[in-house]
């Protein structure tokens, strides 16, 4: 059939039901985007590439659904690189779509030209190059299948002077694969190790909210197992919170009922996790991870297994369907030895965290530095981070979507949020970028509108993505709720000083005359500031009311004390010691 090469790539588009595409206009992408509006495919112009990438990873997370991010040739397209890189490790399928300089001038150093393919290589799951115009919708069709096969981002390189030409083509039907259950002797192997255990944990991570059906079948395995359910790292939403095996997330400001679940685990069946090292390294002085328990470890990316623990047995396959096929091989006598005293102690262990978790109030000092302390004695009346979470989650709606970005209010967050089913929690992830979480939820919200979403970030990663602030008020866009935890630091950064540096607090402060809900404010949006627990659940009250029932978008500025919780890397940092010493004298003028 007869067509040019835009009609031919926005049709395969169509042909695999890509709605939704995120980045800055730009002409190298003009021949497609012209025919967007009526391909019933929706453009959202953000104020920059990195948060349009953010914004489709938050897309595809709580639908499930592929979208794209596409921009100018060059500088467009390298501002994707941070977002490409997050959404790679939060195992996110998505479409970027790279135009290249045109074939003619590429290597003459011309206008905004750059190696784009390079520059990917080791961002992307898969990538390929148009090599002919009459190849577009072929290569297209195989980097699409590509990213729901290896559940990451493809990257499609196009040379600009290919558009527009008139080529004879058909469009090719989507290549669908079909996940594996596992290998028949590994998913056996697993049912007895399992089937013998006399204290089993399942440690769910992302697999099990990407794989259809993976929360229930992980949910039936635990109730015939009696065993705990732990989470990932910022995977809360990996089991029904209410559900009385759910012993929390592990890792970082964590659950630790969680941690003193497993750490006793004769066995471990970790469900679609790659087991990051935030999942298991030591957290409030525990070294939980169980050394001497056998390790089932389940990832649909067999490069992953066995990559950062010692594991028993290694399933390649995915989450819901190896979990199906172990239970159907269980021993009728599964999880009977010791089962009463198993359910005890996970209800008993749960109980003494809520009450533990419900009364901390403040953050505490390492030996030997003060930084909390004073923090709390110079702001004695605002709130401290906990009580700020405490405040959200009374007005937090049930099935609420939310993100979280980056940073140490955000993971002082960590043990609060729960949720009753999976594609609710949207987090930075592993490549931890700053600036994720206001456009993650505004894709979350695009994708969801129905649902209400909340984003949370700190004050210092919220300024990298505030520009976007300019681009959500605009009447196609749909309404948001944002939280900013102010405190006029770096956190993350300050607390190491603390630690390492003698309070040497080199680039952690922040502008004290900067008011985030004043710019939301001159942007046209809803800003407000709660310096109190009861303003703060009043004001999420009615931001959600508003964002709900009127379309309005609210930044609440959240004024909390400057306390900071556990670093990040207690693993990766220590004091320096000085030998040859610095001194300010030996600095030289520049010559030139």
């Amino acid at each position: 059939m007869k067509m040019t090469t835009e009609e031919a790539f926005v049709k395969t588009l169509q042909r695999h039901g890509i709605q939704h595409a995120f980045g800055i206009i730009g002409s190298a992408m003009m021949p497609i985007s012209d025919l967007f509006p009526q391909a019933g495919i929706t453009f959202w112009d953000c104020a920059h590439e990195g948060s349009a990438g953010m914004m489709a990873d938050g897309y595809t997370r709580v639908t499930g659904k592929m979208s794209m991010m596409i921009a100018q040739n060059g500088p467009g397209i390298t501002n994707f690189v941070t977002a490409v890189k997050t959404a790679y490790w939060n195992h996110t399928p998505l479409l970027l779509v790279t135009p290249q300089a045109a074939n003619k001038t590429i290597g003459q150093g011309g206008f905004q030209e750059v190696e784009q393919m390079k520059l990917f290589e080791d961002m992307v799951a898969y990538q390929e190059e148009v090599r002919d115009p009459s190849r577009v919708a072929e290569v297209l069709t195989r980097v699409i299948s590509q990213a729901k096969r290896l559940c990451g981002p493809a990257q499609l390189n196009i040379p600009r002077d290919f558009w527009t030409q008139v080529v004879d083509i058909e469009i090719p039907e989507p290549i669908a694969f079909e996940p594996s259950s596992g290998g028949e002797n590994s998913v056996a192997e697993a049912a007895k190790l399992l089937s013998h255990a006399k204290n089993p944990v399942i440690l769910n991570g992302a697999g099990v909210v990407l794989s259809q059906g993976g929360i229930e079948a992980s949910q039936e395995l635990a109730e015939r197992l009696s065993a705990a359910v732990c989470v990932g790292y910022q995977h809360n939403d990996a089991f029904p919170g209410s559900h009385p095996l759910f012993a929390g997330p592990l890792g970082y400001n964590g659950s630790k009922a969680g941690m003193e679940l497993i750490k006793d685990a004769d066995v471990v069946l970790c469900l679609g996790t790659r087991l990051n090292p935030f999942s298991t390294l030591p957290g409030y002085g525990i070294e939980y991870w169980p050394a001497q328990a056998r390790i089932i470890q389940v990832d649909i990316n067999p490069n992953r297994i066995g990559l950062t623990k010692k594991v028993t047995v290694g399933i390649v396959g995915d989450a819901a369907k190896v979990a199906r096929g172990i239970l159907a091989q269980l021993d009728d006598s599964a999880g009977d030895e010791g089962r009463d005293a198993r359910l005890a102690k996970i209800a008993q262990t749960k109980s003494a965290w809520a009450q533990q978790l419900s009364s901390m109030d403040h953050e505490d000092d390492d030996p030997g530095t003060t930084w909390n302390q004073r923090a709390r004695a110079d702001k004695p009346d605002w709130m401290s981070p906990r009580m700020a979470w405490r405040a959200i989650q009374s007005a937090l709606p049930a099935d609420a979507i939310i993100s979280s970005d980056i940073g140490n209010n955000c993971a002082i967050g960590n043990a609060y949020p729960t949720f009753e089913a999976g594609r609710k929690y949207l987090a930075p992830g592993l490549f931890g970028p700053c600036g994720y979480g206001l456009p993650a939820i505004v894709g979350a919200k695009i994708g969801q509108p129905n649902v209400p979403v909340v984003g949370f970030a700190g004050d210092g990663a919220f300024g990298i993505s505030v520009n976007e602030l300019t681009a959500i008020g605009r009447g196609q866009w749909p309404a948001i709720t944002q939280i900013v935890f102010r405190n006029y630091q770096w956190g993350a950064e300050k607390r190491n000083s603390t630690l390492w540096f003698d309070d040497n607090f080199v680039g952690t402060e922040l502008d004290t005359d900067v008011s985030y809900a004043g710019i939301a404010q001159a942007c046209g949006l809803e800003g407000v500031i709660a310096r109190t627990m009861q303003e703060l659940t009043d004001a999420l009250n009615l931001a959600i009311e508003n964002q709900m029932k009127h379309g309005k978008t609210t930044l609440i500025e959240a004024m909390i004390n400057q306390e900071l919780g556990e670093p990040f890397r207690r693993d990766a940092m220590k004091k320096p010691v000085a030998v040859a010493g610095i001194d300010p004298s030996d600095m030289r003028p520049q010559t030139m």
